[in-house]
């Protein structure tokens, strides 16, 4: 069968309907519609038949309704980014792929015209819109994405790690571009993506990695990763002088910060040595005081912005570490549910008995 006719055969089979959760009104929490129209396919586009999505701080922020998400989540969006599918159907344009195809893909879409983009920086282009944010996302049967952005799934990758590729590639891209190969690495926040960076700093060669957070089972599974040592910085600063005194009297060779947290950007780049690198992942809620004479221009630091993934070296770089088998994804990857018990599973997500929660459409 051509792939002309595959895709007019996968059109006359796709159901007119699906299921998804939506931003239904200005205020917490999603809405079940299970008969939403499924979306049209461009020509340069393919339609995904969504099997796993996962739920990540992005999409709290969105169920929780807070001052970021009201200033930019259009109501009435299918939200959700992170997930893995079989594409169902592909545009006339469409060359590279054909239905059939398991795939996940970079949520972030650009026209590819601006500086950034034909010049290997995509992923900060100008005119970047965010599948779950900008346009509808995955949290749906179907989802939508020019041919551009699909990445096909390696068969040994599992759906449930498949379906986290996003959140894996923040993690993978501050790492890689920090350079922590047989450096010391202080990562600060092991949330979700601060976990992850643990296991991939471990496999991508770094020496000694120092962690820091406020939850203490988060801290522990920091350990059982690869962590040498992980302090909580609700017990104070004096970790601070333990990590200086542990790397020559002088600090870490890198900072991964993934916290956000106004007191981790201080207290990070004080354990940092003079002429090291900071790569900064995480988003204060709101505007800081922070000291940059004393941390970064006397400190002679290099500081690194970090922005979603590099499209495409990112995501080759995390099929290679998964492939590997170095990575320890079991216990970041804690839970899934139907997606029709998306209450629970963002409650799961929300309240922190969860890590990385997944939920399930096929």
């Amino acid at each position: 069968m051509t792939s002309a006719a595959a895709s007019s055969h996968a059109r006359a089979s796709t159901p007119a309907t699906m299921r998804c959760l939506y931003k239904h009104h200005a205020g917490v929490g999603l809405r079940f519609d299970p008969a939403r129209p499924k979306p049209l396919c461009g020509p340069r586009d393919v339609l995904v038949r969504v099997k796993k999505v996962g739920i990540c701080g992005t999409d709290r922020h969105i169920w929780e309704w807070d001052a970021w998400a009201a200033g930019r989540i259009p109501v009435g969006i299918v939200t959700g980014h992170e997930f893995v599918g079989v594409i169902e159907e592909v545009g006339s344009a469409v060359t590279k792929y054909a239905p059939g195809l398991r795939v996940s893909a970079e949520g972030h879409i650009t026209a590819w015209r601006d500086y950034n983009s034909r010049t290997g920086n995509a992923h900060i282009a100008a005119d970047t819109r965010i599948i779950g944010i900008d346009r509808d996302g995955c949290f749906a049967d179907y989802v939508v994405v020019p041919e551009e952005n699909v990445w096909p799934v390696h068969p040994s990758i599992p759906d449930k790690v498949a379906a986290v590729l996003d959140p894996l590639g923040n993690a993978v891209h501050t790492v890689m571009a920090a350079g922590v190969s047989a450096k010391s690495v202080l990562i600060s926040g092991v949330g979700i993506i601060g976990l992850m960076a643990v296991t991939v700093a471990r496999a991508a060669g770094a020496g000694r990695i120092f962690a820091t957070d406020v939850n203490p089972e988060r801290l522990a599974l920091a350990k059982r990763l690869g962590a040498v040592e992980a302090f909580d910085v609700r017990q104070g600063p004096g970790y601070i002088d333990q990590i200086r005194r542990a790397c020559r009297g002088e600090g870490v060779d890198v900072l991964l910060e993934m916290s956000g947290a106004p007191s981790a950007f201080d207290e990070g780049f004080r354990a940092m040595r003079n002429g090291g690198v900071a790569a900064i992942l995480g988003i204060p809620s709101k505007p800081i005081t922070w000291n940059i004479t004393e941390h970064v221009v006397f400190k002679g630091a290099t500081v690194l912005g970090i922005n979603g993934r590099k499209m495409f070296e990112t995501w080759y770089q995390m099929e290679e570490l998964l492939l590997s088998g170095r990575l320890q994804l079991d216990e970041i990857i804690t839970h899934e549910f139907p997606i029709e018990r998306f209450e629970d599973a963002h409650k799961t997500m929300i309240s922190g008995e969860g890590i990385k929660v997944v939920m399930n459409l096929a």
